[in-house]
């Protein structure tokens, strides 16, 4: 039975990457476990194994959707940070990775989002969004503790720095960008934001 080539927990991957692309391709709403079922080959009852329901397979799309965007942001600041330059590099990696992110896959990012913020998220989704915030924290407090920007509040810090590219990516995927390009839209946001998060000076 085709079902077979699944049975060590491939299948559940192997939807959530069918789910992924046909919400990118198709929207929300087009979404069908029993579609998605035939597409890899096997009952349409084998989804169930994995996900109770449609709403289950978006939650599970939105929370894997969390942990690849904080696994691949997290490979862009690794290392120990000593120098004003490393972390104002670390921070435009972090900025131009969450836009890279978002234009890829803008119709995941909204459902990420918008189910995190729902009043009966899963506790799991919602740890799952809060990393990739808690990365940027990191970058932050990094910067602060070698002197490379003022002092602050590194969580209100990094939620405007995600309200600022969040929005970015936001019109950019909306084609509002009057033909300016992205990056070149994240790199004087990213340039704007941390020159205002410079040290003063007496």
């Amino acid at each position: 039975m085709p079902e077979q080539r699944y049975h060590h927990g491939d299948l559940r991957r192997t939807l959530l990457e069918a789910a992924r692309s046909s919400i990118e391709t198709d929207g929300v709403q087009a979404l069908s476990l029993r579609q998605l079922a035939r597409d890899a080959g096997v009952s349409h009852a084998a989804p169930g194994r994995h996900f109770r329901d449609k709403q289950a397979l978006l939650d599970a799309l939105a929370e894997d959707g969390f942990h690849r965007l904080t696994a691949a942001l997290g490979e862009m600041i690794e290392g120990e940070v000593s120098t004003a330059d490393e972390a104002r590099r670390r921070f435009d990696a972090l900025a131009g990775g969450y836009v890279a992110f978002a234009l890829a896959q803008p119709t995941l990012l909204t459902l990420m989002f918008g189910l995190k913020h729902a009043p009966d998220a899963r506790a799991e989704l919602i740890e799952a969004g809060h990393s990739s915030m808690e990365l940027t924290m990191r970058v932050v407090d990094a910067a602060q503790r070698i002197g490379a920007i003022g002092p602050g509040d590194p969580q209100r810090i990094a939620l405007t720095a995600f309200a600022t590219f969040h929005g970015v990516a936001t019109l950019a995927s909306g084609g509002l960008l009057d033909g300016v390009p992205a990056e070149d839209l994240v790199g004087v946001a990213s340039e704007i934001f941390w020159r205002g998060l410079q040290p003063t000076t007496s």
